[in-house]
């Protein structure tokens, strides 16, 4: 008697399913089989969406399928970093990991620290400096000078921040707190309208990256006094580090980092190749080149060295915002 033919088919398949598995994994279909979305939880032009694109490139010749960048801004990183943390685990869904985004949101925000736990660090790869630069008007020459006048006028001037429970808002108060002063923090929507202040005179004091400002310091429209950042930029090669200065905890602080996350159930095989194509892409020479060209630098380390990295910057800042009465939530 003949088997039915719909079950000589499912004995079929099965045969065929089970030949497939004992295939070597090079026989099997590679990852990656299709294009990468790359989430940049911020909006497109600043310097998280330039330091994706310019890693995408060099990532998509290493994998052999297209990386495609996908702007998801909003709620200080929140709704894209959401969006990776939701994203299916299969290693098509990579996400751009920040100081702000890993090292700051989870400290105010009970909903980005859940976040957090759901995503799996997989690089470090970018350095970007940022500048304390001052409006000429305000009389100073050097960061001494820069000390002296917040002392004898304390409260009265002011500096711009990125909004409450920001990382530029915990700049500002570790700032006040090691160097002894009291600058008046200024919460912005967006550092872009800070700096049109900033350029006006009407907020004195501006830290800010340095891809941001650097411009503007060239042209003599503000005068840079400290770096923050473990050495001295080529950019800039007259202006100490606050390392240099004696505030080495300034200098990390400010000294802003990114990487790439994926969702955490990702599979260690799938994370561990696109950690490959990721450290290969961020050392390639036209990389290395146009980051230097940035005033930024590489800073590769692998995912337990970052998460590492990551868990040390949230203590840290997570004393800060103690000390400081810093609260969102």
């Amino acid at each position: 008697m003949s088997l039915p033919f719909t079950f000589r088919r499912f004995t079929h398949w099965f045969a065929a399913a089970i030949c497939l598995a004992s295939l070597p994994a090079g026989a099997q279909m590679a990852f990656p089989a299709k294009p990468i979305r790359l989430i940049v939880p911020f909006a497109a032009g600043g310097t998280s969406d330039v330091i994706a694109r310019l890693i995408a490139q060099p990532m998509a010749k290493e994998l052999g399928q297209p990386v495609v960048v996908e702007n998801r801004a909003g709620a200080g990183g929140m709704l894209g970093t959401e969006a990776l943390a939701l994203a299916e685990p299969d290693g098509y869904t990579l996400g751009l990991a920040t100081a702000s985004t890993m090292a700051v949101n989870p400290i105010f925000y009970a909903k980005a620290a859940r976040t957090s736990q759901q995503l799996r660090p997989l690089a470090r790869l970018v350095n970007v400096p940022s500048v304390l630069a001052v409006h000429p008007a305000m009389g100073v020459k050097d960061f001494a000078g820069f000390v002296a006048e917040l002392k004898r006028k304390p409260g009265f001037y002011s500096c711009p921040t990125p909004g409450v429970g920001s990382l530029g808002h915990l700049m500002l108060a570790a700032m006040n707190e090691r160097l002894g002063v009291k600058m008046v923090g200024v919460p912005y929507r967006g550092m872009g309208a800070a700096l049109n202040d900033a350029l006006a005179g009407t907020v004195q004091i501006m830290p800010d990256q340095l891809p941001s400002v650097r411009s503007h310091i060239k042209a003599g429209k503000l005068l840079p006094l400290a770096v923050f950042a473990d050495k001295r930029v080529a950019e800039l090669p007259q202006v100490p580090t606050f390392k240099e200065l004696g505030y080495g905890e300034l200098s990390d602080l400010g000294s802003t980092w990114f990487g790439l996350a994926v969702p955490a159930k990702t599979p260690s095989a799938v994370a561990d190749k696109l950690r490959v194509a990721a450290l290969k892409a961020v050392q390639a020479p036209e990389v290395v080149a146009r980051l230097q060209d940035m005033g930024a630098s590489v800073a590769a380390s692998d995912g337990q060295a970052f998460q590492q990295h990551i868990d040390a910057q949230l203590k840290r800042n997570r004393g800060i915002a103690e000390r400081g009465g810093i609260t969102v939530e």
